[in-house]
Parts: C-alpha cells; sequence; structure tokens
C-alpha cells in the first residue's frame, strides 16, 4: 500500500517507548498539578517542552526515533522527571 510507515527497529522502537512514557508521565502530573493546583506553570511548560522538543527534534532527524538528537531529548526530560521526584521527596516539613 502506498503511504505505508516503514517498520521500526528495535532500538527505534525503544526510543520511541521512553520518550511516549516520559510524555505520558508529564500529561499525568498536569493532571495532578491541576487537581492539586500545585506547581500548575512547571506542569503546563514541561508538557508543552515535550511536544515542541520531541516535534523538533523528530523533524530534524528525520522521524529517526534511534537519531542521537531525539535521544537527547528523551534524556533532558529523563533529568527533569529526576529533578521533579527529588523536589517531591524533599517537600516542605510536615506536608
Amino acid at each position: 500500500m502506498a503511504g505505508e510507515a516503514p517498520d521500526l527497529t528495535a532500538e527505534q522502537k525503544r526510543w520511541a517507548f521512553f520518550g511516549s512514557t516520559l510524555f505520558l508521565t508529564a500529561v499525568g502530573f498536569l493532571g495532578y498539578a491541576v487537581a492539586k493546583s500545585v506547581m500548575l506553570a512547571f506542569a503546563m511548560g514541561w508538557v508543552v517542552l515535550q511536544a515542541f522538543g520531541y516535534v523538533g527534534s523528530l523533524s530534524r532527524a528525520r522521524g529517526d526515533f534511534a537519531h542521537p538528537l531525539f535521544k537527547s531529548q528523551v534524556m533532558i526530560h529523563f533529568v527533569v522527571l529526576g529533578l521533579l521526584a527529588a523536589l517531591i521527596l524533599k517537600g516542605p516539613p510536615g506536608a
């Protein structure tokens, strides 16, 4: 059939999975932030940055999920997830 996407390699599938998991985590945190009215700016900004970052890196990588540019985008958001976890774990005393 015309217009069918080519099969992805195992590495491409792995990086696409990591990227989509981080994006869904950010959307989930956005839902939590809206429900609790905490860290709204961070939650909205993280989702927007991921959307623009993934689209931009994939367009420059010509759709290759295993391209170093896309991998670095995923790793940047993995670091952001680590910083978010550190913020939550540190939290204010008595919270």
